[in-house]
């Protein structure tokens, strides 16, 4: 072998392992944007039992080809609070079964042919996925373009991953080489450490597979490459729970201690077949399951990941109880009001058809904050009680936040892959909507500034205008009940419910003027009192305007549908 042969050999590897990646991704992203109503179903039942999480995190993770997306969409679910870490735990579960589905598929596309090989064969649907793609009209057409394009890619990217196997197979120092690495625990820690460069076990898997296939490795050094790729995998996920709360690291060690767990009760196990035995997990799956080194090696993924799940699944609170011991609960000050957000999550920006979801949620939640300031101002200026200042100030400081934590979401959000027109429509609107929402908290904050002004002279509304400004946060209540319908679940008869009330808004404001002028001249109130009741009308008829901007900002959506 001449030194451009081993040079060609390496770029062709890295070729390969470009491509296989970038396949994963693609596939990963569409699948995503085409399953991602279903997704959204299955991980709000997760809750319901231990085995329901394990078919749904294997489900799942089949369903987009990445464990890795799966769990760090689940470190972002712990995050917000959304589910517990028991159910993270049983998610985490299946993720390690649905990924196995990589490596039968490219093991399958490894069976030769006299004909033409499987993988010929599969590497021709990214020509056809191809042509999908780019021609088609309709947005679900080219998802599915996508996808094919993106399963084809992986054998394009598996077959250079072999071409470039089959140089060195040629050489009979690197057969020499690597025949010579034969301790377990050595091999387990080169597939641990080549996964976290790669950061992602599908792609080491796959050159686990080809190196068996081309005869470069043996089946036995295959399997324990491959079971320290399940280690190496963990990297994304600490990584992800890093930057989140104690809960969202928790859920990352869960998944490293899972996976080591896993590695060390094969590792033992095989250690006691070869001395009880003398026999290794290669010749006992030679005999399980008779045919290519390649299918065994992809059984053994399987049946690894599995069996690991059947022995931790009923250790799931030990696991837990372990975690918390090793990520503590952080003492925190009872004084401590900083505002935060509820639903959405850096870590769900990697699985973006959920991350809208969750933007919806945030904003909803954002709005109930925002009317509840327009209630406590109500009441403020009605009773002249500011006990609940501080309460009033710590939500108009939390809109504030979640006004600018929103817009920077959503910024980044709408430039990631997998979302559907929907998504995007959706997305585009909110930077008013938010906007929106921000303005009636600044509008609640006027209403309270009235009240200051009128404790500092001492005096107060009448019994009729107090009467008035009730009825009028009544109308401005409904209205808000009527838009938080609408705009969660895009509903045009609430919408228009919604203009109605708006309608009686604009002509009891009126009304009230027309009220105050009558009060004044039979000098029931002052001048200065007067003043501050009309600003009051006019901030509650803005408000009033800006409730009705959130509910109509879904008329674009329902034009999609």
């Amino acid at each position: 072998m001449t030194a451009v042969d081993i040079i060609s050999a390496v770029l062709t590897l890295l070729a390969g392992v470009g491509i296989f990646l970038v396949a994963c991704q693609m596939m990963s992203s569409n699948l995503e944007s085409a399953s991602s109503k279903r997704l959204k179903v299955m991980f709000k039942k997760a809750s319901k039992s231990k085995l329901l999480g394990v078919g749904i995190g294997a489900l799942g993770t089949a369903a987009i080809q990445s464990s890795g997306a799966t769990t760090v969409m689940t470190i972002g679910f712990v995050n917000a609070g959304i589910i517990s870490l028991a159910q993270a735990a049983t998610i985490i579960y299946g993720a390690n079964i649905g990924t196995t589905i990589t490596a039968q598929i490219v093991a399958l596309g490894m069976l030769g042919s006299d004909f033409i090989s499987t993988t010929i064969i599969f590497s021709a649907f990214a020509g056809l996925g191809a042509f999908m793609a780019l021609f088609a009209k309709k947005d679900n057409i080219k998802t599915i373009g996508g996808i094919i394009t993106g399963f084809g890619m992986l054998f394009v990217g598996l077959e250079l991953m072999s071409d470039s196997m089959n140089v060195f197979a040629e050489s009979e120092g690197v057969k020499m080489f690597l025949s010579g690495i034969e301790n377990p625990l050595l091999l387990v820690i080169i597939g641990a450490v080549f996964t976290a460069i790669i950061q992602s076990s599908s792609v080491m898997t796959s050159i686990a597979l080809a190196l068996v296939f081309t005869g470069l490795i043996s089946l036995d050094q295959g399997i324990y490459i491959t079971m320290g790729s399940n280690i190496g995998s963990c990297v994304v996920a600490l990584m992800a729970g890093s930057t989140g709360s104690v809960n969202a690291r928790r859920t990352a060690y869960i998944h490293l201690l899972f996976n080591c767990a896993g590695v060390l009760m094969f590792l033992i196990v095989g250690a006691l077949m070869q001395v009880i035995g003398g026999i290794g997990f290669g010749a006992l799956f030679e005999k399980l399951f008779p045919g290519g080194h390649q299918m065994q090696l992809a059984m053994f993924h399987t049946v690894f990941n599995c069996a690991t799940v059947c022995i931790m699944l009923p250790l799931t609170n030990v696991l837990v109880s372990t975690v918390c011991r090793i990520a503590p609960d952080k003492a925190v000050k009872a004084d401590n009001n900083e505002p935060r957000t509820y639903y959405i999550d850096d870590n769900l920006l990697s699985t973006p058809p959920i991350a809208v979801e969750q933007t919806k949620k945030e904003i909803l939640n954002m709005a109930r904050i925002a009317n509840d300031n327009f209630n406590r101002s109500i009441k403020v200026i009605s009773s002249l009680d500011f006990s609940d200042i501080d309460k009033f100030r710590s939500q108009e400081k939390e809109l504030n936040f979640l006004n600018r934590t929103l817009v920077d979401y959503v910024v980044r959000l709408s430039e990631r892959s997998g979302l559907n027109e929907h998504d995007h429509v959706f997305l585009s609107s909110t930077f008013r909507v938010v906007r929106d929402i921000e303005r009636i908290g600044d509008y609640a904050e006027n209403i309270i500034e009235y009240a200051t002004s009128l404790s500092g002279t001492g005096e107060k509304f009448s019994d009729d205008a107090l009467k008035e400004i009730t009825y009028l946060s009544g109308l401005i209540n409904a209205l808000y009940e009527k838009v938080d319908k609408a705009y969660h679940k895009e509903d045009i008869e609430a919408l228009n419910e919604a203009e109605t009330i708006e309608d009686e808004v604009d002509v009891f404001t009126k009304k009230m003027e027309e009220m105050h002028i009558k009060r004044l001249s039979e000098g029931l109130c002052t001048s200065s009192v007067g003043a501050q009741y009309l600003s009051l009308s006019s901030n509650a008829e803005r408000i009033a305007d800006h409730w009705l901007n959130v509910g109509k900002s879904i008329k674009p959506l329902l034009a999609l549908n």
